[in-house]
């Protein structure tokens, strides 16, 4: 079963097309559920995503946070509570289209025959941002990819496949959504990537700003090196078990 995880704050003019939008591209084709994580919204975001999901009768969790913890948090508790084999991350702003998720999913079937880790990362090719916005994403995808060598062209993209199993042997820490790839290479894992659509935001409004991805990136970014420089992948030589 796949787990659709969405973390969402303020996104009432978006969520139900959302929502929609997953059944058209699942129903019929993989057993799925929807795990919502309300971020401590101040909208009717949970009572929208209710609403539609049993217009469909799709299988739903809402989970609600007291007050707003931010996207990887919400994350983090979609994952603990959600029961599929494989999580599939999506941004609750309706700029990902759910329409290109059973390729990622038809990429993780692939994989999961012959790796135990994995991450399938969405690669936005045709994005449809602001000039300013996409010079700030380029910029960092650049530094990133020359410090961590995770081998994603888009991290900022909220399209991505991980293993339950794996997503549960991730360090938690705020903001580490955007380094899923690289954390997943640290366990030995492997990337690839799938070209998805993007759209523009119709409604709601964005949660980031420049100023308040640049310095914490740039502090996660050097944490997330030093993780991976210190760590150590055993090779199990021999296991004896004795009762």
């Amino acid at each position: 079963m796949v787990s659709v995880l969405i973390p969402a704050k303020d996104e009432a003019g978006n969520i139900g097309y959302l929502v929609d939008e997953i059944h058209h591209a699942l129903a019929g084709h993989l057993t799925h559920e929807v795990v919502l994580v309300d971020d401590g919204s101040s909208d009717d975001t949970g009572a929208v995503f209710l609403q539609h999901c049993l217009r469909w009768g799709m299988p739903a969790r809402l989970i609600r946070h007291a007050t707003s913890a931010g996207q990887s948090t919400a994350l983090w508790t979609a994952a603990r509570h959600a029961t599929g084999r494989f999580l599939v991350t999506i941004d609750g702003d309706c700029q990902n289209d759910p329409a290109d998720i059973p390729a990622l999913v038809a990429q993780g079937l692939t994989l999961s025959e012959t790796h135990r880790h994995f991450c399938i990362a969405g690669y936005r090719t045709d994005r449809r941002d602001t000039r300013w916005k996409k010079i700030q994403s380029r910029i960092a995808n650049a530094v990133r990819r020359r410090i961590l060598d995770d081998g994603v062209p888009d991290t900022g993209c909220g399209l991505k496949l991980v293993p339950r199993a794996t997503w549960l042997c991730l360090p938690y820490f705020d903001h580490m959504h955007r380094f899923v790839p690289a954390l997943v290479k640290r366990l030995g894992g492997v990337i690839a990537i799938v070209p998805v659509r993007h759209r523009h935001r119709t409604a709601g409004v964005s949660k980031y700003t420049a100023w308040n991805r640049l310095w914490v990136g740039i502090v996660d970014m050097w944490g997330v090196s030093w993780l991976i420089h210190r760590s150590k992948l055993p090779l199990i030589d021999r296991m004896e078990v004795r009762h």
